[in-house]
């Protein structure tokens, strides 16, 4: 079955909403922040992440990359966390496309200092991620084959067109055929926690993204009061504009630091 997501997930809305749990309070920013985690959304992998990885460790950063299995929430958000018990002092928490969801839910860990969001997805306490895409375009080139499991893959023909259009085709090609699909059923489910009301956040749009609508990012990074960097790419930036992110990621991390030290 070849379906569009925003109509998939129209059909799909769920309505109740969880009382929003407590945040566990913030990593003490105040501490440089040298820790970095990077969280990939659906149709992907860390391996992705490499060119934003290889910029910020020759910044002096430590990088890790959350390797999500896109089996369900809790499970994404239980691999996010296992890397966050590793680190050896406040993180910055960067999650793109469906990582914005994990990390919005992950990212009231006692380590995470602030968040980055790269064409992410940004929810509310008791929202799922279908909810998102309620009055906004349709986004036809980004098409979903979901087989009778509910599992779903990025339509092969469509890929470049909708996921990263400005790569070669040679990289396109691999981020294709390398591709982890999703359970659908993740963007269902509620998140519990949204990090984004007790950290700082920041957010990097693709003003090119075919993946969603560019007022549904807008609209999302506006609403958690993300200071908003647009870059001029495709949903893949995270892959094709890896300096653009990165600088992004370290304004973060001085950002987290100075604005707890006050």
């Amino acid at each position: 079955m070849r379906i569009l997501l925003p109509t998939l997930l129209a059909a799909a809305m769920a309505t109740t909403v969880a009382a929003p749990a407590r945040a566990a309070t913030p990593a003490n920013a105040a501490e440089p922040v040298r820790n970095i985690v990077l969280v990939h959304g659906a149709f992907a992998d860390g391996s992705g992440w490499r060119g934003v990885y290889d910029d910020l460790t020759a910044r002096g950063y430590r990088v890790s990359i959350v390797q999500n299995p896109l089996t369900s929430l809790a499970d994404d958000v239980a691999a996010t966390r296992r890397v966050l018990d590793r680190q050896d002092g406040p993180a910055i928490l960067v999650g793109h496309s469906w990582g914005g969801t994990v990390i919005t839910e992950a990212g009231v860990h006692d380590k995470v200092a602030g968040l980055v969001y790269v064409s992410a997805l940004a929810p509310d306490a008791g929202e799922n991620t279908a909810q998102q895409y309620q009055g906004f375009a349709a986004t036809p080139e980004f098409v979903i084959d979901v087989h009778p499991d509910g599992i779903g893959y990025l339509n092969g023909a469509r890929f470049k067109a909708g996921f990263a259009h400005d790569a070669s085709d040679e990289d396109a090609a691999f981020l294709r055929d390398s591709q982890v699909p999703i359970t659908m059923a993740e963007f269902e489910t509620p998140v519990q926690h949204a990090a984004w009301r007790s950290r700082p956040s920041w957010a990097v749009i693709a003003t090119e993204d075919k993946a969603f609508d560019q007022a549904m990012l807008v609209h999302m990074a506006q609403r958690i009061g993300a200071e908003v960097s647009y870059v001029k790419a495709s949903h893949a930036l995270y892959f094709t504009q890896p300096k653009a992110v990165a600088d992004v990621i370290d304004t973060a991390a001085k950002g987290a630091a100075s604005a707890q030290g006050q």
